[in-house]
């Protein structure tokens, strides 16, 4: 069975966040995890838009996460929480996140984006061109790397695939180059 159909049975034809039943499509959580179904959400177009753009969220269509947020499906956790956070100063999500539970595991993935914190405390990755690299992205080494540890040279021109990153230190995101995980520096990279 295809994963848009999987997605579909799931979700009985409706998005997952706010029940809408028209312009749907499947929506890969960021980073993803599991790299099945779990790490996929039916929504409509309006929640992808505001999802991925936060200058143009509308705190009242996301009223909608009050009755989401008990979903039992992960991915649709993650994307209430993420949601949630971003709109807290609102007042209302504020008393729905204190409402929420979340296992540890589901609340780190949550977090993997920097979504809730304050922007003043979010560590932000920047490529060498000054372009924002988010978890989960694609980028390309600028400069040939010698790997630490080992005999490797990372060659200029390699590609590195869903990196993670280092919340604590903006330099520093970590990828599998032949096979092998590890961390580079940012000024190194350019983002795909």
């Amino acid at each position: 069975m295809s994963l848009e159909r999987e997605i579909n049975k799931r979700s009985g034809g409706n998005c997952e966040l706010c029940s809408s039943t028209e312009s749907l499509q499947v929506y890969a959580i960021t980073p993803q995890k599991l790299g099945d179904i779990n790490d996929n959400i039916h929504a409509c177009s309006t929640c992808v838009t505001q999802i991925e753009d936060s200058t143009i969220t509308e705190a009242n269509h996301w009223r909608c996460l009050n009755d989401s947020m008990w979903s039992e499906v992960s991915a649709v956790k993650i994307i209430v929480w993420r949601m949630l956070s971003r709109l807290r100063k609102e007042g209302w999500p504020q008393d729905l996140l204190d409402m929420m539970y979340l296992e540890e595991e589901e609340l780190n993935w949550a977090q993997a984006t920097g979504e809730g914190q304050d922007p003043e405390d979010r560590v932000i990755h920047r490529d060498s061109n000054g372009v924002i690299i988010n978890a989960g992205d694609s980028v390309v080494l600028i400069k040939d790397l010698p790997v630490k540890g080992s005999s490797m040279v990372a060659k200029r021109g390699t590609a590195v695939r869903r990196v993670s990153l280092d919340h604590e230190n903006a330099e520093f995101i970590e990828g599998k180059v032949n096979g092998i995980q590890i961390v580079i520096i940012t000024k190194y990279v350019k983002k795909i």
